[in-house]
């Protein structure tokens, strides 16, 4: 069995035909969804479709792309809405300089704001970073010494030395369907070298669709296709591959019940 860490079911291109995605990604071996929120508006929608499906979680939080239009957002509207059973993680959160969709300050200021509720709630930090590499280790290596939380990079695409960084501070790495893409060289070489124990697997859907779906949709599903190259990367079976990613998401999870 896998699990897509990381989807967004209420975006466009699923929502249409949600439980028909789900089906096929139940009928592909996927036995569980981590399905993430990005803007407050959102919380309600992502929660109350996890009321519906006993094999889907919920994150709140707030993108980085969508900070300037949080700034007023305080630690009390993300406890608040953690407390709900189905809700499992906080974020996703983080930086992003690549779009710069807003200001940095504010996506720092957003960003230890998701950090302070993680370390309250024991809910793991979902954490998006691009182009930002620095200012996310600085941030991190800064708070973790504040005291300690759990959280994990989403959909890593980033060097070598930064996810060696990651690792120190004991975060997990996810990888989505970008390693299967022939110009990902430097990210499938990290891939084949996560440690076991702190390794998931991942959609990002409807985004970053895998080979050899690129150019579609990409459903929860597709997942399988990840996860066996990722497979191959490390010279393991993906059925060994599945297994060891469940349990790293059960155990960073903890809060998820299957």
């Amino acid at each position: 069995m896998l699990i897509d860490s990381h989807c967004h079911l209420e975006y466009k291109g699923l929502v249409e035909d949600q439980d028909a995605v789900l089906d096929r990604a139940r009928a592909a071996g996927v036995g569980g969804f981590l399905s993430i929120s990005t803007r407050q508006r959102e919380w309600a929608q992502v929660v109350a479709t996890t009321e519906r499906h006993d094999d889907i979680w919920a994150s709140v939080g707030i993108h980085p792309h969508e900070a300037d239009g949080h700034a007023d957002l305080g630690e009390a509207a993300l406890l608040a809405a953690a407390e709900h059973p189905r809700v499992i993680a906080i974020g996703e959160t983080g930086l992003d300089y690549y779009y710069d969709h807003s200001d940095r300050a504010m996506q720092q200021a957003l960003f230890r704001r998701h950090i302070a509720v993680s370390r309250q709630t024991g809910l793991p930090l979902i954490i998006h970073t691009r182009d930002a590499e620095a200012d996310t280790a600085a941030i991190l290596t800064e708070e973790m010494e504040q005291g300690a939380f759990p959280a994990l990079i989403h959909c890593f695409t980033a060097s070598a030395e930064f996810g060696a960084k990651m690792l120190d501070l004991g975060l997990t790495i996810s990888i989505s369907g970008i390693v299967t893409f022939k110009n990902a060289k430097d990210l499938q070489a990290v891939a084949a070298q996560v440690p076991e124990d702190r390794l998931l697997v991942e959609t990002d859907a409807p985004f970053l669709a895998p080979v050899p779906h690129r150019g579609k949709v990409c459903e929860p599903s597709f997942v399988a296709d990840t996860a066996r190259f990722v497979a191959d990367l490390r010279g393991t079976s993906a059925e060994a591959l599945a297994e060891v990613t469940t349990a790293n998401f059960l155990k960073l999870f903890s809060k998820a019940r299957l």
